[in-house]
C-alpha cells in the first residue's frame, strides 16, 4: 500500500479516456464509489487502485479483496486524474474481460447495430441486467464498451453483463435462434403469440438496422405509437421490447 500518486500516473489516466491507448493495453478506468464496489464480484482483474483514505476505511473489506496495487491518495488527485468532478471515493485501472461468448437456446441475448451514443449502450447495458440478460453482442462499430461514460451510465451493471463485439452478418445465422428485429414495419409486439427465447435485434438511433441485417430478421417487431412523438429513444425501446420479451 502506498500513499502517493504520482504525476507520471495520473497522465496514464487521463490517456485512457482515449479508445486507441485502452486497446493497446487491454484496460480501462472506473471512477466512483459505485463501480468501484460492483468490483469485488465482477470477474474483473484490477491492476491499480487508487481511493481516498476515507473511502478506503468505510469499505475496507470489498476492497482489501481486489488484485492489484493499492494507493491512498487524495480526493483532489482522483478528480485530477479521472472525468468526474465530484469523486470523493476514488478509481481504478482494470484489465478489459476476455470471456468465452457461449449460451444456452434458453437465453435471452440483445444485438446492437451500429450504437454510436455512450449514453444510449450504458443504459441498454443497465437495462439488459435488469431483465436478466447477461450477454450484449455489439456490432463491431457500435461504440466502444469500455468507453468512460459507457461504463458510468451502466450504473454497475458492466459487472454483470458481458459485451462481445462481433460482425453481426456472420454471427446472427451461426446462433439459430430466432431473430427479433426493432422495425416500424414489423408486428405490433402487443399482438405476437407466446416468443421462444431468441435475439433481440436493435438498431442505430437514426437509421435503425441495417439492410442487410433486415434479411436476417425472422420477426419484425415495433412498438405502437399512440401519440406525436417522432421516435423512440433506442435506449427506451430496448427496455420495452425486454418488459414484452423477458417477462
Amino acid at each position: 500500500m502506498t500513499f502517493m500518486i504520482s504525476k507520471a500516473e495520473i497522465k496514464y489516466l487521463r490517456s485512457l479516456q482515449l479508445k486507441k491507448n485502452r486497446d493497446k493495453d487491454e484496460v480501462f478506468v472506473l471512477e466512483g464509489a459505485k463501480n468501484l464496489l460492483e468490483l469485488s464480484d465482477s470477474g474483473f482483474d484490477v491492476i491499480k487502485l487508487f481511493v481516498t483514505k476515507d473511502f478506503y476505511h468505510k469499505n475496507e473489506a470489498k476492497l482489501s479483496k481486489l488484485s492489484g496495487v493499492l494507493t491512498l491518495t487524495e480526493q483532489q488527485f482522483v478528480e485530477s486524474a479521472g472525468t468526474f468532478k465530484t469523486n470523493a471515493a476514488g478509481l481504478a485501472i482494470v484489465k478489459m474481460k476476455k470471456a468465452d461468448f457461449e449460451f444456452q437456446n434458453s437465453d435471452w441475448i440483445l444485438a446492437l447495430d451500429r450504437i454510436q451514443d455512450p449514453g444510449n449502450l450504458g443504459t441498454i447495458v443497465r437495462t439488459a441486467d435488469w431483465f436478466g440478460i447477461s450477454k450484449v453482442v455489439c456490432s463491431p462499430d457500435t461504440v466502444d464498451f469500455y468507453n468512460p461514460k459507457v461504463i458510468n451510465s451502466s450504473m454497475g451493471s458492466f459487472a454483470r453483463v458481458d459485451v462481445y463485439y462481433k460482425s453481426l452478418e456472420k454471427w446472427l445465422p451461426s446462433a439459430s435462434l430466432p431473430v427479433y428485429g426493432a422495425l416500424l414495419e414489423g408486428d405490433s409486439i402487443y399482438e405476437l403469440e407466446e416468443s421462444k427465447p431468441g435475439i433481440i435485434l436493435m438498431g442505430n438511433e437514426s437509421k435503425g438496422i441495417s439492410d442487410q441485417l433486415k434479411k436476417m430478421v425472422s420477426q419484425p417487431v415495433h412498438i405502437p405509437r399512440k401519440g406525436g412523438a417522432e421516435s423512440l429513444n433506442v435506449a427506451i425501446a430496448t427496455g420495452i421490447l425486454c418488459a414484452y420479451f423477458c417477462q
